[in-house]
């Protein structure tokens, strides 16, 4: 009986991997055939981005979403083609929670970022890019649901500064600390934000936006 339950938990986790995998095609094969122009501003990342309406928040029809769910630095290094082609005017960039859950460690998450920068600065070097910092999680004060994800607090103050260390010095390209106006006393995300530990609610992306407004004008 152990055996079969535990060949049922594999199963079910295998299913998930094949789905999340679905959805990640799904949404590149689209982003593919939607043009980026010089005066676009893109927003790129994984659920938290994804589930932004950034047009609508700041009001522009030039942003453009390109953020997928579950997506991670490394993935994210295949599917640079179709935005860097367009020569973005901005890059808003945030990526790296889904990678720790995974295991991966910040220097590895780290390098994939700096290599998304290199691409950017060598095939594009007019995009201004903005990189996000990781959020908090919480893990205490809320259903908590991404378990994984908010197990790495620590791993994702870590990864933010080695992000911080590789922007200082390079042209055209900015880090901005969205962290500290998402956490709470505790250094965790304020549960006024969130109702998973991990995604933001409405408020949440409202402090998001009063962060990068001015970057985003």
């Amino acid at each position: 009986m152990k055996k079969i339950i535990l060949l049922a938990a594999a199963l079910l986790c295998a299913a998930a991997s094949f789905a999340q995998s679905e959805y990640n095609y799904q949404r590149r094969s689209l982003f593919e055939q939607l043009p980026i122009r010089g005066n676009d501003i893109v927003f790129l990342g994984n659920s938290i981005t994804d589930y932004g309406e950034w047009q609508e928040l700041f009001n522009n029809r030039h942003i453009k979403n390109r953020g997928i769910s579950g997506d991670r630095s490394g993935w994210m290094l295949d599917r640079l083609d179709p935005i860097i082609e367009g020569h973005p005017k901005k890059l808003f960039l945030m990526i790296g929670t889904n990678d720790l859950a995974a295991g991966i460690s910040p220097g590895e998450v780290a390098r994939n970022i700096e290599k998304i920068l290199d691409r950017f600065q060598e095939e594009s070097p007019w995009t201004k890019i903005y990189v996000q910092s990781i959020f908090p999680v919480n893990g205490v004060d809320t259903k908590a649901k991404p378990r994984n994800h908010w197990k790495k607090g620590a791993e994702i103050i870590e990864t933010n500064k080695l992000i911080e260390a590789l922007c200082e010095g390079r042209k055209n390209v900015l880090y901005i600390d969205v962290y500290s106006a998402l956490a709470d006393e505790k250094g965790m995300l304020d549960k006024r934000y969130t109702n998973d530990g991990l995604h933001l609610m409405g408020e949440g992306y409202l402090v998001w936006k009063g962060v990068i407004e001015k970057y985003v004008k």
